[in-house]
């Protein structure tokens, strides 16, 4: 396989958008999601139209030990990882004294964990080769604490953090990290986070996912460290970091509740 891309969450959403935009290039791909009937017609539709090669893995990246066993497999198959997308994701909302601790747990091992892991699986190989791009989608979230959505702002600030950190590590050794940070989108998010009510999605021009695929594909091509999607949500992001905690964490909480 050549200038592969291994992408989680890549059934639906901008994983799935990231997938045929890598093809387009004449990439071949690793996907990795739950939904093995998706997996597959993906497989198929890309493999005709673009004439490159797709390896699937069906795998719940919550569970955890699932990173490990990705790797594993890719090792095993002998496949090279140039490109590895960290986009596998979810969200919750509610107050967090009264959500489902397992929902929560679950989001925690796939936001957090599993990327953390994938990452640290496949970098060593990365940096003896001396090349490689990392992106992790993190979100516009990761600026400020979010009430009603608590873990799933903590998670995506995380990620943000945590590239950062390790674009700074690698990028002497030729590699780069990217974090990805989309504001909302038409992705099916919405009605996954039970959000279909939320202040958040109302009156926007809401970017599809293709759009905001491409912005990130072409910021992890060009190497950029944070990049954040459109120019409402770029004053939001750095509006976040200058105005008072307790203001933005207000302010959080009234663009997330739902209405009623």
């Amino acid at each position: 396989m050549r200038n592969t891309a291994l992408i989680t969450g890549s059934s639906n959403g901008i994983g799935y958008e990231l997938a045929g935009i890598h093809a387009l290039k004449g990439g071949d791909l690793v996907l990795v999601a739950r939904n093995r009937h998706k997996l597959e017609k993906l497989k198929m539709d890309l493999e005709k139209k673009h004439h490159v090669n797709v390896y699937i893995i069906v795998k719940d990246l919550s569970v955890p030990g699932a990173a490990r066993e990705v790797f594993d497999e890719v090792k095993i198959h002998r496949i090279v990882i140039e490109y590895l997308v960290n986009n596998a994701g979810f969200g919750d909302s509610g107050f967090f004294a009264e959500s489902d601790w397992s929902k929560q747990e679950q989001m925690i091992n796939l936001n957090i964990l599993s990327m953390s892991h994938l990452t640290w699986l496949f970098l060593p190989d990365m940096i003896s080769r001396k090349r490689g791009k990392i992106m992790n989608v993190a979100s516009t979230v990761a600026f400020v604490p979010g009430p009603t959505m608590a873990v799933y702002y903590a998670t995506k600030a995380f990620v943000l953090s945590f590239s950062q950190a390790i674009d700074n590590e690698v990028r002497d050794h030729g590699i780069t990290v990217t974090s990805l940070c989309p504001g909302p989108t038409r992705n099916g998010f919405r009605e996954a986070a039970s959000l279909k009510d939320s202040w958040t999605f109302e009156n926007r021009n809401i970017p599809d996912a293709r759009e905001v695929a491409e912005y990130g594909y072409y910021s992890m091509i060009s190497g950029k460290t944070v990049a954040i999607h459109g120019l409402k949500n770029k004053i939001i992001a750095h509006s976040a970091r200058i105005i008072p905690g307790a203001i933005a964490v207000k302010a959080a909480r009234k663009f997330q509740e739902r209405k009623y």
